[in-house]
């Protein structure tokens, strides 16, 4: 029996997987480095690039509070004036338990891997509101280019002290490029603003001993799959069926694998039942076959908004593993 990091690379390589990888199972996530992001159920609070969150009590996620009072940069001309890049944590002390958890995983079974959130994208409309970023990719170019770069050094300066750290061979990264029916952005406005950022980060990673980005974006993305492959996106995690996923497949295969094809929004829900996970796991599975793809929720972290259902995803994908294979 294959480890399941094996299993993972067997899988996304078209070679000879003996079972399907269960969602994230191939990833420890280290979720302890000092990177600064906060999940603070049914409260208001301020992150450390001064952006006011909120997550209301029976909401299944947060997000950035955008009126007048609350939004960080007003003027993209200005940015410079509103942004103040946060303090990178560097001393073993705040990495600590980062590190232990690090060092205890058997990197023969698993993939250490580094979390990373919110991307590139979603910082912009985090900083400004998702109207304004859109609006000044086209009326500012020029400030959005040097707003990206300042955001991209960023990343990489964490970077390398992850790597410095915890020596991760995996990194998952989250950046949400559009809804479930279309990008957010053209083809074309991504390869001039986000491609080349996302070149420097995923290379920076790839140069210094990663050896599998995975790039979470649950959503429509399939028009900018080709710029996921150049930038060294090596699996793309939250994938939605509206992108036809056995044609991307079928197209893209050996390029990159696909991770998702189970709406988390269609299995995770307050009425969800064993039968309806059953189903879509199924779907899922029969639909996009047993290379270049994983199947798992959409949902960006190994998480459930309501008990019992990521296990009866997994126990769902065992079954049909014994169907399958």
């Amino acid at each position: 029996m294959l480890t399941k990091r094996q299993n993972l690379l067997e899988t996304i390589k078209g070679g000879n997987p003996d079972r399907f990888v269960k969602q994230y199972e191939f990833m420890n996530l280290i979720m302890e480095a000092p990177l600064g992001v906060e999940f603070n159920y049914g409260q208001t609070w301020k992150c450390h690039w001064g952006i006011t969150w909120q997550w209301p009590e029976g909401q299944l996620g947060m997000f950035p509070v955008h009126d007048k009072e609350h939004t960080v940069i007003k003027d993209i001309t200005e940015w410079k004036k509103y942004v103040t890049i946060p303090t990178i944590e560097t001393s073993d002390e705040a990495w600590a338990a980062a590190i232990v958890r690090a060092n205890a995983i058997d990197r023969n079974e698993e993939f250490v891997a580094a979390f990373f959130a919110p991307g590139i994208f979603e910082m912009t409309h985090h900083l400004m509101g998702m109207e304004n970023a859109l609006m000044a990719l086209y009326e500012e170019p020029e400030a959005m280019h040097e707003l990206i770069e300042a955001l991209t050094q960023y990343e990489l300066d964490f970077a390398k002290v992850c790597i410095e750290k915890i020596r991760p061979d995996a990194i998952l990264h989250h950046d949400d490029w559009g809804s479930q029916l279309s990008s957010f952005i053209s083809p074309e406005m991504f390869e001039e603003f986000f491609l080349p950022a996302y070149k420097k980060i995923y290379g920076f990673y790839k140069a210094n001993g990663v050896e599998l980005i995975v790039h979470h974006s649950d959503s429509y993305a399939a028009n900018l799959v080709p710029y996921m492959i150049e930038m060294g996106v090596d699996i793309w995690q939250g994938v939605m069926n509206t992108n036809n996923i056995p044609e991307l497949i079928k197209e893209y295969g050996g390029k990159i694998s696909f991770m998702g094809g189970i709406h988390s929004g269609l299995v995770d829900f307050p009425s969800w039942t064993p039968e309806i996970v059953a189903e879509h796991v199924a779907q899922a599975c029969k639909a996009n076959g047993s290379k270049y793809f994983i199947p798992c929720q959409t949902s960006g972290l190994p998480i459930e908004s309501f008990e019992g259902v990521y296990e009866t995803l997994n126990k769902e994908i065992d079954r049909m593993s014994k169907e399958m294979f």
